[in-house]
């Protein structure tokens, strides 16, 4: 029975996909004026030309389109995706001091020129994908337009381990500016806490290292450069950003791992990161990381499922010390859920973490995936009601979450 359930999911994946997620950002957000891709719709579905274009969402198009390509094979996700790559070569890679900006205009001229590392482990995670998928697909056809985005790869990579690594505490620092100067304020967004290293930057360290790492080993290309960072992350994740005692992830740390802003839960971080750390272990195929790391990842998928409601959806996250909970249903947390619930069913065969996955699935579909327009909501309420507050799509309304949750389906299910 659950062979057919996963069969039957697995068509709808591929169907809310080809037919929802990726048609409204070939349809929607190509900027034929400027070139790349528009920077806004607003949640009511009023695209924005002159919006500025995030560095999130540019690096997350490229990720998604890349991907895309390299499981369907479809000649239109390759266009959009090296339309993606042209663009973010063109405008926010910075050739003066390297690494890539957080923000340009609609034109492509920076307008906001600090580093954000999270930013550019994403922009690494798009071109890491983007490099596999001409390899898979084109081999030898396109090798020197691989060899190119190889050489950016490692230039993104090097800059993170020489400015954002933290040589005496272990991790990974949030900012810096444009010339690599200590900021005083680091925050990844205005809802963030401004602390010196968060769990979120590194989560999105960790997922392109993992990338890059196995990009260069289907390549038979060698990973030293690679390895020993990426054990780092595993390390840091399992003895610093861990909480032992709850087995949620913290959130923010001083510089020493001192916890910062209070005891916050972050439910769809957690699911998150239970699979993109069980990712890296399997892409490392270290058997004594990996007897480490496994134990872990069901802990922390375990304790995610505190933030599950009634109706199948996931929390956004809570703060203990003041009672607030967010109890939207955000797009992406959902996406997570079934990416994280169906990671333990298929390696640990627990019945549980699937059902809590299909009927999470069963929520997306009834509230959050927008049949008129394309691609998905920002969130829904605990009523039922859409959020068109936010973004439609935006700077950090991107076809990431959503295009990886279909696309991990359809590989890990053939």
């Amino acid at each position: 029975m659950h062979k057919e359930m996963l069969s039957g999911l697995r068509q709808e994946m591929l169907q809310t996909l080809e037919q929802n997620i990726l048609p409204f950002w070939l349809h929607h957000m190509v900027d034929g004026a400027h070139g790349g891709f528009y920077g806004r719709m607003t949640g009511e579905g009023r695209l924005m030309p002159d919006a500025p274009k995030g560095a999130i969402l540019n690096a997350r198009i490229l990720w998604s389109f890349s991907a895309a390509y390299r499981v369907l094979g479809n000649g239109d996700y390759l266009l959009a995706a090296r339309r993606a790559k042209d663009y973010i070569l063109r405008h926010f890679v910075d050739r003066a001091f390297g690494g890539t900006f957080w923000e340009v205009d609609c034109e492509g001229r920076p307008t906001d020129t600090k580093k954000q590392f999270y930013a550019i482990g994403f922009m690494l995670y798009g071109l890491s994908e983007y490099a596999r998928a001409l390899h898979h697909r084109l081999g030898n056809a396109a090798s020197e337009e691989t060899e190119t985005v190889l050489q950016e790869c490692f230039s993104l990579f090097d800059v993170i381990e020489h400015h954002a690594r933290d040589q005496r505490y272990g991790g990974y620092i949030e900012a810096l500016s444009c010339d690599w100067q200590p900021l005083a304020d680091v925050r990844l967004s205005e809802v963030d806490a401004n602390f010196p290293k968060s769990q979120n930057t590194h989560l999105h360290i960790i997922e392109p290292y993992a990338n890059f790492f196995r990009c260069l080993k289907e390549m038979h290309r060698s990973v030293e450069r690679v390895e020993p960072a990426l054990r780092h992350l595993i390390d840091i994740f399992c003895h610093r950003i861990l909480n032992d005692s709850t087995w949620h992830l913290d959130l923010f740390f001083e510089m020493d791992w001192t916890r910062g802003a209070g005891h916050l839960e972050s439910y769809g971080h957690d699911i998150e990161c239970s699979w993109l750390l069980h990712e890296a272990a399997l892409v490392l195929d270290d058997a004594e990381v990996l007897a480490q790391v496994e134990p872990i990842v069901q802990r922390v998928a375990e304790a995610s499922v505190k933030g599950i409601n009634a109706d199948g959806s996931m929390t956004h996250e809570a703060n203990l010390d003041t009672g607030y909970v967010d109890a939207d249903r955000h797009w992406w947390v959902q996406a997570e859920a079934v990416v994280g619930f169906l990671n333990i069913y298929q390696h640990f065969h627990t019945p549980s973490a699937l059902e809590r996955a299909l009927r999470c699935w069963d929520y997306i579909k009834a509230h959050l995936i927008d049949r008129e327009l394309g691609e998905w909501f920002w969130s829904c309420d605990a009523e039922g009601h859409v959020n068109r507050r936010e973004d439609h799509a935006g700077f950090w309304k991107c076809p990431y979450h959503n295009s990886r949750m279909c696309l991990e389906v359809i590989e890990r299910f053939r």
